[in-house]
């Protein structure tokens, strides 16, 4: 037994640029992902997909394929394990895309029919692409259009519809009057590494090891489905290569544990990436009509919001596109609205920023308009119409600084030279222009649950159910631990990724930092009080686990957010049909900044995704297939190093005083806003509007002669 560790006065390590601490093993080959870690007796399934958008099985011929060598099994709708899908998970009803083998209804092309095992992944792929299954084909639909008879008001994780105010009286007493239409494509995450999970039983006790969002939500979800105790169920995933929003209960997993319960021995299964793009989810395309209202000197007197998107015929999912004009402007009149079209494709899901990064283009692109035709600086607008409470309902913001990120933004952009007439700038054969946009992303935090040890050699190991998904968490919470502890951060081991770590917010919605730094810093606390009662360390340690639900619970009914405001300069060749990004910056009220340089990487990273979404994403289906045009990444067009210009990101002091730490959220606020900025820029550099993403050579081309692109 020895007595508490020295404690340190120097300076805290939040707020100072750390390299990950799991750095090393990543460049190095040492820390493995999900298909890279080995298992005994490993089996590999590749799973087979629906050739046809609508219909039902008729037969699948499956004697030729378990003749085949190595193949040990094929599990279909006619032996596989019955799946219970009648509960409501974290997240709602689940998808029952999750729930493989199930009936012989196909309800969309690359819909899962089959899993082919086999001892060897070559073996299982030759075996899969030689299943022939019969189908009863029927007509299809993937028409996604604004008139579609079945379009209907939705609730997601926010109601469909919002009123106050009588629109129409305040549109016809408005001075200026803006009524547009915008439409976004759909978009696909293509997280670096794919879908993967490896499922195994050990002494009765459900084991998986796969690329997750948050572990002890695949146990939740699985435990439903298979109608498991959860307590029987482990989930692992210590490094993720990417999710995005994508990486939630998928296919994959249930597949595996499926085969691994039917075989009795361990399971893996990998989506290839051309599978990603019919079973990872994806952004629905929108087609959002935006009314304004204003007097004379630019003050919203209506808004109108209205967004439509699709869904699969199976589940329903909101991309929640109006709920951005929800928080950031007001006005007498105040209506918005999101609608669902359920056609015969995939289901959606969450992809960074939902909804605020379609929505934020449509509403900062007419708020661009709307400055235009009240002959009023965009950045004027904007700050003429802050809201003092949240328009719709009504609460305080938990602080709200986007007139602080907007003032120092056209500071170091130098917005205030900027002459407001388009087109009169040149490069040569280039027009330039500038524009601008404003941002914002929900900051709120969930009930998470740590545990804090102390060792007696002076360490300290931290154990959270947490998922890194590339974002540095991992990072900051070592710096977080530190600084509660009172020590400096090499003297902290921070384990993750374990759902045996008990429960733990997921890695998305930019609440997962802020979740688990919270459980930490109230973990390692209640640990310093004991400490510091002089009591020795055992040889085991002294544990403490924490439990947030109370804290979170008691927090005061706020409207919670982080902020930004996005600057792009563009150049645009009207013979060509080319735009390029030349530069851009973000500036962002985002919390109490953890790790500067992490922070920044991932404001950063949203701004390229803007920069793609703007220039470049683009998934097209054949209206004869049902399917994508090219599923793949040579196809389904990225921005890279070549598109990606001089980009900055930087941040006002901005600490929550409702956090323990002051930190809101900085994950997916830098895609917003970002694509409008461009397309505000394009017109400035034009004096053409693209109202329709994105913005290719050839829509340049088509709109060269000055009719505005819808």
């Amino acid at each position: 037994m020895t007595t508490a560790p020295t404690r340190r006065t120097s300076k805290g390590a939040v707020g100072t640029a750390h390299t990950r601490v799991e750095g090393r093993d990543k460049v190095t080959g040492a820390a493995r992902y999900a298909a890279d870690i080995p298992f005994t007796e490993l089996a590999h399934g590749w799973l087979v997909l629906s050739t046809v958008a609508r219909g039902h099985i008729r037969e699948i011929d499956t004697a030729p394929v378990l003749a085949m060598p190595g193949v040990l099994t094929v599990l279909d709708h006619r032996n596989a394990l019955r799946l219970d899908t009648d509960y409501v998970g974290a997240v709602g009803k689940p998808d029952p895309t999750c729930a493989v083998f199930q009936h012989d209804r196909v309800p969309h092309l690359g819909w899962p029919v089959a899993l082919v095992v086999a001892e060897t992944p070559e073996q299982a792929r030759e075996a899969a692409e030689s299943l022939v299954v019969h189908y009863e084909q029927q007509p299809h639909d993937i028409d996604f259009t604004v008139d579609h008879p079945d379009a209907r008001p939705v609730d997601g994780h926010m109601p469909a519809v919002t009123d106050k105010g009588d629109l129409e009286t305040e549109l016809a007493a408005s001075a200026v009057v803006v009524d547009v239409e915008y439409t976004t494509p759909e978009e696909h995450h293509n997280p670096m590494e794919p879908h993967a999970a490896t499922a195994h039983w050990d002494a009765g006790r459900l084991e998986v090891v796969d690329s997750n969002q948050g572990a002890s939500w695949v146990v939740g979800e699985l435990a439903s489905l298979f109608s498991l105790d959860p307590d029987s169920v482990r989930v692992r995933s210590e490094h993720v290569g990417g999710g995005f929003g994508s990486k939630g209960v998928r296919v994959p997993q249930v597949a595996a544990v499926m085969a691994a319960t039917v075989l009795q021995r361990p399971v893996r299964v990998v989506l290839t990436r051309r599978q990603m793009f019919s079973l990872a989810g994806y952004r629905s395309p929108t087609a959002q009509r935006i009314r304004l209202g204003a007097d004379a000197d630019g003050r919203l007197r209506a808004l109108e919001h209205r967004s439509q998107s699709l869904t699969s015929t199976v589940h329903e999912f909101v991309e929640p596109s109006a709920g951005v004009a929800r928080v950031m402007y007001d006005a007498d009149a105040h209506h918005t609205a999101n609608r669902v079209v359920p056609l015969d494709v995939p289901t959606p899901t969450w992809m960074r920023a939902p909804g605020e990064a379609p929505g934020s283009f449509a509403l900062e692109a007419a708020l661009d308009e709307l400055a235009e035709k009240c002959g009023i600086d965009p950045i004027e607008l904007r700050l003429r119409n802050e809201p003092e409470r949240g328009p719709v309902s009504g609460l305080p913001f938990a602080g709200r600084n986007l007139r602080a990120c907007f003032s120092e933004g056209a500071r170091r952009f130098g917005w205030a030279d900027r002459d407001p007439r388009p087109g009169l700038r040149r490069d040569g054969r280039w027009l330039l222009g500038t524009g601008t946009a404003a941002a914002s992303f929900p900051a709120g935090a969930a009930p998470s649950t740590a545990t804090v040890t102390a060792r007696d050699d002076g360490s300290f190991t931290v154990r959270i159910a947490a998922a890194d998904i590339g974002t540095g968490a991992r990072t900051a919470l070592t710096l977080v631990a530190a600084d509660a502890l009172d020590v400096t951060p090499d003297r902290v081991e921070v384990r993750i990724g374990d759902s045996a770590f008990g429960p733990a917010m997921i890695a998305g919605g930019s609440m997962g930092t802020r979740s688990w730094a919270w459980a930490v810093t109230a973990a390692a606390g209640e640990l310093r009080e004991r400490l510091a009662l002089g009591a020795g360390i055992p040889p085991e340690g002294i544990t403490v686990r924490s439990d947030t639900t109370a804290a979170i619970g008691a927090l005061a009914a706020k409207e919670r957010h982080s902020f930004g405001a996005q600057f792009a300069e563009v150049a645009v060749d009207l013979a060509t049909g080319e735009v390029r990004v030349r530069r851009m910056l973000g500036i962002f009220a985002a919390g109490r900044i953890i790790n500067p340089l992490t922070a920044r990487g991932q404001f950063l990273g949203g701004m390229a995704w803007g920069i793609s979404m703007a220039l470049h994403e683009e998934a097209v289906r054949d209206r004869a297939s049902g399917g994508h045009v090219g599923p793949d990444l040579a196809s389904y067009h990225v921005a890279t190093h070549a598109d990606v210009p001089l980009i900055e990101a930087d941040w006002v002091a901005d600490p929550d005083p409702d956090d323990p730490v002051g930190i809101k959220g900085i994950g997916e606020v830098g895609v917003v806003g970002a694509a409008a900025a461009i397309a505000n820029a394009v017109w400035h550099a034009t004096g053409v509007r693209h109202r329709s993403l994105p913005i290719r050579p050839s829509r340049v081309l088509s709109a060269a002669g000055g009719a505005v692109d819808a």
